[in-house]
């Protein structure tokens, strides 16, 4: 999330990101909640002041024998009005939290701006290496493949779950764990990272910690009972094992590497992707 400090220091750097990723900007509904909630926090203040500067006026007539009782009226409606703007400033700062949580991070300068895919700058190239068939064979796509193969079986997946559910069966599925175990191993032993196995539900917090909430929370699976999410990526719970401490600058980097099942509802309703 943005800092609101460099927002109200930056609001047209901040609007031309926002545009330039094709998002809605509220940076002047943003302001203009900032600009209210700093006058109500001097005003409030004020009367604070107010109130103290009041009681030490009380205690002193009180204590010579004087009539304290119309500052005393006059002090309860400057707590009442005290309260009526805590009570605002409140409603403020939810308000202007939500809309802070909306806002993407800017994209760097040298990311080239375009709506669409075919905007997009080519940056470098990749093919594969070209593959011989024999010539009455010819090259199948990897639903086709894992029928003939036997790994995929697609139709009872979508008995057992619904469409889009694949089930990996034989060395499919033998092959979904090597796949697995070796990117975790090639982490592990050549980049220096360290393994973690995260919970697979996590609250609310840590899904607002990755920015998954508010904006994605249609797209999440949720428990309502529990208040709590399956995870949409192995990212999150990761990601948060630190949320809300501060680190010695000695420990950094720190470097872990996790294999979780993938909760998420997407076009294809796929689940159980790996994420490492």
């Amino acid at each position: 999330m943005l800092d609101l400090k460099y927002i109200r220091e930056n609001p047209e750097l901040v609007k031309r990101g926002i545009i330039n990723k094709n998002e809605k900007s509220r940076i002047d509904e943003i302001l203009e909640l900032d600009r209210q909630r700093r006058e109500m926090i001097l005003a409030t203040d004020e009367l604070k002041t107010r109130r103290n500067q009041a009681s030490q006026q009380v205690a002193q007539l009180k204590k010579s024998g004087g009539d304290a009782s119309a500052i005393i009226t006059e002090m309860k409606t400057v707590s009442d009005s005290i309260a009526e703007n805590d009570r605002k400033l409140n409603e403020i700062e939810k308000q202007l939290q939500d809309m802070l949580m909306y806002i993407p991070n800017l994209p760097h300068s040298s990311v080239p701006v375009g709506k669409t895919a075919e905007e997009n700058v080519e940056v470098r190239q990749w093919l594969p290496e070209s593959f011989s068939f024999k010539q009455e064979e010819k090259a199948i796509d990897h639903i086709e493949l894992g029928k003939k193969l036997k790994i995929l079986d697609f139709e009872r997946g979508a008995k057992i779950s619904g469409s889009g559910f694949p089930l990996y069966t034989g060395k499919g599925a033998t092959l979904e764990r090597a796949l697995i175990n070796f990117m975790l191993d090639y982490h592990l032993q050549h980049h220096g990272y360290k393994e973690i196995f995260p919970p697979f539900l996590v609250n609310r917090a840590s899904m607002k910690g990755t920015g998954q909430l508010p904006k994605m929370e249609d797209d999440m699976y949720f428990i309502d009972k529990d208040d709590l999410f399956p995870i949409p990526t192995a990212e999150v719970p990761i990601t948060n094992i630190y949320r809300d401490e501060i680190l010695n600058e000695k420990e950094l980097p720190i470097k872990f590497v996790g294999y979780s099942a993938c909760f998420r509802r997407e076009a294809d309703k796929q689940i159980g992707r790996a994420h490492v």
